[in-house]
């Protein structure tokens, strides 16, 4: 498979997740930044090595095969930027370019001795779920922080955006997987909210608030 390929397998694995549906070829063009012409171009050439079912006007759908192979991409990716910030002190807003160039590697052998390497970590520094070597992904529970009621604690388990200025501005903060979160208080108009973190208070917009995974505590 090309770079391109398996790109393009990965993108319509994480738009599958939030469509109960076929995922449409304008969704993966955006994701994409490409013409949905050539999506539609790369959709047929998957489709026949067996690996998406594609209907004109009801959207693409990852065979079993092509469920797994996307996995694996999955899998390497946030292995390496495991490897990356628990090994070679990168910050977590600096390692998903990197693991975007890493993932291709073909290796299996390398990406299970990564794995072994690495003591089977289950998530990756931004919280997303490690799929095992047989394609086996775990379910966390979390929500939004935007969900939550004042007055409740939580504990940061992962982020919706994982881009670099979004990360940045939760370390400015000093939020990060693992710190827990108390609702203080939440605006009525515009929804933001006042948090309780490390025995300091940080007001965070409701749009800060629906990119942050959390868990009840």
């Amino acid at each position: 498979m090309t770079y391109s390929e398996e790109n393009y397998l990965k993108v319509i694995y994480h738009l599958s997740l939030a469509s109960t549906k076929g995922v449409t070829t304008n969704a993966i063009a955006n994701v994409m930044e490409s013409k949905p012409s050539s999506v539609t171009d790369m959709v047929q050439k998957l489709a026949e090595k067996e690996l998406v079912i594609y209907r004109k006007y009801q959207g693409v759908e990852l065979t079993d095969q092509g469920r797994f192979m996307a996995l694996m991409i999955v899998r390497k990716h946030r292995l390496w930027e495991v490897f990356l910030v628990d090994k070679l002190d990168f910050s977590w807003d600096e390692v998903h370019d990197v693991a975007e160039q890493l993932e291709h590697i073909k290796s299996e052998k390398l990406t299970n001795k990564l794995d072994e390497f690495l003591g089977f970590p289950t998530e990756d520094p931004h919280g997303d779920p490690i799929p095992d070597k047989e394609g086996k992904i775990a379910k966390i529970e979390k929500q939004l922080l935007s969900e939550i009621p004042a007055g409740r604690r939580a504990i940061c388990v992962g982020v919706k955006d994982s881009s670099s200025t979004f990360l940045q501005y939760l370390d400015k903060q000093q939020i990060a997987l693992g710190s827990t979160l108390e609702v203080v208080s939440k605006e009525d108009f515009d929804l933001s909210l006042t948090l309780r973190v490390d025995n300091k208070e940080v007001t965070v917009s409701n749009k800060i608030a629906g990119n942050l995974f959390v868990k009840l505590i």
